[in-house]
């Protein structure tokens, strides 16, 4: 297949991947494909990966472990392919199974509970900080047991489904 060719179809491999993302999401995606575009030619290729993955310290990537990787792509990878490849990797990510999986992180135990004094810790003083405001409004929709453990996989379940998950 002639490179015009492959750029075609490229090119035409998913039209309306664009409206899957908000404007801001395809805006860091696009920033993410030119840094990993390290010879600035509009394609992913095998050199560009090799690269990518020495600016991040990784030097001894196998040479299987990337032709693998360019193997995910139904052609040669320009941004809307790389949009599309993510666009399907995102779409089977049940959002119950992440938020869960980002909790889990601070219950080692898996108890499935933690801390209210813990919890407004973390979430006043981390990344997005909620306000005091915020916190009193998530403990009164959601309040903490008798001894102060915050039932987060209920949490999740509701933010999810928007309901209480049944008792068993």
């Amino acid at each position: 297949m002639s490179p015009k060719k492959a750029k075609k179809r490229a090119e035409g491999a998913s039209s309306n991947v664009f409206s899957m993302f908000e404007q801001a999401q395809i805006q860091e995606f696009k920033e993410a494909f030119t840094i990993m575009d390290q010879n600035r030619d509009g394609f992913i290729d095998k050199n560009d990966l090799r690269d990518t993955f020495a600016a991040l310290g990784r030097l001894n990537v196998k040479q299987e472990e990337i032709d693998d990787m360019l193997k995910e792509a139904p052609g040669p990878i320009n941004f809307t392919v790389f949009l599309t490849m993510f666009g399907e990797k995102l779409k089977g990510a049940d959002p119950e199974e992440t938020i869960l999986n980002a909790f889990k992180v601070f219950d080692p135990e898996g108890t499935g509970t933690l801390k209210k004094d813990y919890v407004t810790e973390m979430l006043t003083t981390q990344a997005d900080r909620f306000s005091a405001e915020e916190m009193e409004q998530m403990f009164v929709a959601f309040p903490p047991d008798v001894a102060g453990n915050l039932d987060y996989k209920n949490l999740v379940h509701i933010i999810t489904h928007g309901e209480e998950k049944d008792q068993e």
